[in-house]
């Protein structure tokens, strides 16, 4: 009997059924690149030499990563985009409404168990909401763009069991932290990561959404979350390995400089003081983040020379702020909110880090160089605890 990441995977490649290691070619709903991989991807696709893609309603692409540009350089390759765009009639989102992975979540989403391919390597985030999300080279992405389909091998699956509830301080980045202090950084290199139990189908959408954007971090293949009430479609079949994670029993935990892997509990590390503070990317940058800085804000003030940057996942966030008053009230508390997108998680612009600084941020990676300088030294936490830190200017636990 097949597990349901394969049963996705057979439906997908018009099969009955498929088996572990099996080469298929499965048809895909979505391809998706941004300006820093699709210029890169758009050559590869000129250099095959067809003349229209699989389906303009099945491509998109997006500005995020460094808009407004930069450099000169990052605007040329943006004109690519639009040039393209314009010739082959596809998506293009060029006026900062966000981050790619936000905007497919909120205006591109496929049907559970669908294929979406991302010329980036956290379009795994789509498990969150039950679709297999696959990070592609610029090559694969173009073949994809051209053809709509995928030739791929299917992977071993890891499962975890997800039980109980989470604490008031505790979110989905601590629940994939914890993942990477189980796993390391290289555990699930080309497997399948398969969040089952109780607690998948109950835990929140964006909670979901930041667990599956940092599968990636741990090696995974994809990430993808169990919808069906209870869990219940995660008991069939065979596993590579299973795991159960009570989320009563996880506390906010922090990445230390400088692998994603390096996690320990926030609470031991109230000695690191902090210069900046970063809320956003497409792994924090949901309005239920933004929700839980409000919160811990409180209408206090930011402590003195700490720069706390907000940068919202997407307009729709934005929107979604101002019209409750948080951008008010985040300002007020000594905040600076960028317009929607990546902003320095990337580490090209709105917010560097020099050598001197030490930086908490709900981002998803803290290589060094990752956000400027190589001796930077970032640590990742979650909403909650990046809120908490800024005001006191050290990495502090929230209150539950």
């Amino acid at each position: 009997m097949m597990n349901a990441v394969e049963a996705c995977l057979a439906k997908a490649s018009g099969q009955k059924t498929v088996r572990l290691g099996q080469e298929i070619r499965c048809r895909v709903g979505l391809v998706a690149a941004h300006d820093v991989t699709a210029p890169m991807a758009i050559a590869r696709f000129r250099e095959i030499g067809v003349d229209r893609v699989f389906d303009p309603k099945g491509v998109v692409l997006v500005m995020d990563h460094i808009l407004p540009a930069a450099t000169v350089n990052a605007r040329t390759g943006q004109w690519m985009l639009k040039d393209f765009a314009a010739e082959f009639g596809v998506t293009l989102y060029e006026r900062s409404q966000g981050v790619i992975h936000q905007l497919l979540a909120e205006r591109h989403r496929l049907e559970p168990g669908g294929i979406l391919i991302g010329a980036d390597s956290h379009t795994g985030t789509s498990g969150g909401y039950g679709v297999i999300g696959i990070g592609v080279g610029s090559t694969e992405a173009a073949a994809a763009m051209a053809t709509g389909a995928i030739d791929l091998e299917v992977p071993p699956t890891v499962r975890v069991v997800l039980t109980g509830s989470l604490r008031g301080n505790v979110s989905g980045k601590d629940v994939v932290l914890h993942l990477l202090r189980l796993f390391g950084t290289d555990g699930l290199t080309d497997k399948a990561l398969y969040l089952t139990g109780p607690a998948a189908a109950a835990m929140r959408l964006e909670d979901r959404l930041t667990v599956c954007n940092m599968g990636i971090e741990m090696g995974a293949f994809f990430s993808l979350f169990d919808l069906s009430p209870g869990g219940s479609d995660g008991e069939a079949g065979q596993f590579a390995d299973t795991l159960t994670l009570r989320l009563d029993d996880l506390e906010p935990l922090a990445a230390c400089p400088s692998s994603p892997g390096n996690i320990r509990p926030v609470r031991e590390l109230s000695d690191v003081a902090l210069t900046q503070v970063v809320v956003g990317s497409c792994t924090n940058g949901r309005l239920s983040d933004m929700e839980q800085v409000v919160r811990v804000l409180d209408g206090r003030q930011v402590a003195r020379g700490v720069t706390l940057i907000v940068v919202p996942a997407s307009d729709r966030v934005l929107e979604g702020m101002e019209a409750r008053g948080w951008t008010k009230l985040l300002r007020a508390s000594g905040a600076m909110i960028t317009n929607p997108g990546c902003g320095p998680c990337f580490g090209a612009h709105q917010g560097l880090a020099s050598k001197r600084d030490v930086v908490a941020s709900t981002t998803n990676r803290n290589f060094p160089g990752r956000m400027g300088h190589r001796e930077a030294a970032i640590y990742l936490v979650s909403p909650a605890t990046a809120a908490a830190s800024a005001l006191t200017g050290r990495l502090t636990v929230a209150q539950a």
